[in-house]
């Protein structure tokens, strides 16, 4: 596994359960999933010496976030199966490349301009504003994004990212937000999970409801085009897209090549996790079953609620049944951070609901 956070730790997890043992190479000495790994390689991901060790004693390698070189996929593909391939996660990890891709397969998304200079942002008079400004590479949880009112706040922008090349896109205005979480086996088979609906708070996944509360043509329209970009992309692994829909029109936003905070809740109410899918298409299984069992709410829980350093009252939630709480393991909390989550769930989705607000108000989340 390349990467070590908490995507990285339920991998571990899942294959320890189906017998297989796990190297784990990340830099970070305090890292999740290095921790319960049989083996922690703790270098970077192009080190040389620590690549040859992957190369010599894993049987297939995967990754857990888009931003692990792809040059150092590259290199382990000479002599070891790699899923998903450097070719996918380099587009995934490019917004320029990944908003092209989604555009020239066919699939609609917001109004976007490539900003490789100054003189590239519109003038006030295109229309495009009031606009995102992305950058292209390193950007996730609201990070290396800026809202933009017009050309001069846009301009203002770019300067503070210091010139990187960017995607300058349009606010929408947005009924809601979705996504699809899918696997998809080396022969093209493909398990979609049921659609999330999700809520952001200051760029961050907050909260996601499953089944999504949309209409069954939006349901399947999502899952349709989310297949059709895992084909686009000769994809194996797990897959996330996020989807806006905008005055009923469903829009491409991004795409994520390994398992999705929106697809924890897999965890808890669907026969097989994203965690265990991943691994079954790594390894070459049959897909598991991604059919829901329970009405599902899945809550981040950030650094935010620990006080002072002092610990959430997790009693008060431990005190739910119906409630599966998980925690990451992290070394220490920030605001922001994510330290865990936890995911509500039952027969009835407005009980479901109601029971994971109520859970947010025990833990003090704002």
């Amino acid at each position: 596994m390349l990467g070590g956070g908490q995507l990285g730790r339920f991998f571990v997890i899942a294959a320890h359960e189906m017998g297989y043992r796990v190297t784990v190479l990340d830099p970070d000495k305090n890292s999740p999933a290095g921790k319960i790994a049989d083996v922690h390689l703790c270098a970077d991901y192009d080190d040389a010496a620590a690549l040859k060790t992957m190369a010599e004693t894993c049987q297939a390698i995967t990754t857990e976030f888009e931003n692990v070189p792809a040059s150092t996929l590259e290199n382990l593909a000479q002599t070891r199966t790699v899923r998903p391939s450097a070719k996918a996660v380099s587009i995934a990890q490019h917004r320029v490349l990944e908003k092209q891709f989604i555009r020239d397969a066919g699939i609609p998304v917001a109004p976007f301009v490539v900003v490789n200079a100054a003189s590239d942002l519109p003038a006030d008079a295109d229309a495009i504003y009031p606009a995102i400004l992305k950058v292209a590479r390193f950007g996730y949880d609201g990070k290396g994004q800026a809202r933009v009112a017009d050309k001069a706040q846009a301009q203002t922008a770019f300067e503070a990212f210091k010139g990187e090349q960017c995607v300058l896109e349009k606010m929408l205005s947005l009924d809601y937000e979705v996504s699809v979480v899918l696997a998809r086996d080396a022969q093209g088979n493909v398990a979609a999970y049921p659609l999330a609906e999700n809520s952001h708070l200051n760029g961050i996944l907050d909260v996601s409801i499953v089944p999504a509360r949309a209409p069954k043509a939006i349901q399947d329209q999502a899952r349709q085009l989310a297949i059709k970009i895992a084909e686009k992309l000769e994809y194996v692994g797990v897959l996330a897209v996020e989807f806006f829909v905008s005055n009923g029109e469903l829009l491409a936003n991004e795409m994520a090549p390994r398992p999705h905070n929106s697809g924890h809740y897999t965890i808890d109410s669907n026969v097989t996790n994203q965690f265990e899918q991943q691994l079954r298409a790594l390894v070459g299984l049959p897909l598991g079953d991604s059919r829901l069992h329970s009405q599902a709410v899945m809550v981040n829980i950030l650094g935010d609620v620990w006080k002072n350093g002092t610990e959430p009252a997790w009693d008060k939630i431990f005190a739910r049944p119906e409630l599966k709480l998980h925690l990451y393991g992290k070394h220490e909390p920030r605001p922001g951070r994510k330290m865990g989550h936890y995911t509500v769930i039952g027969a009835d989705q407005e009980t479901v609901i109601v029971n994971a607000i109520k859970a947010r108000e025990e833990l003090g989340i704002g």
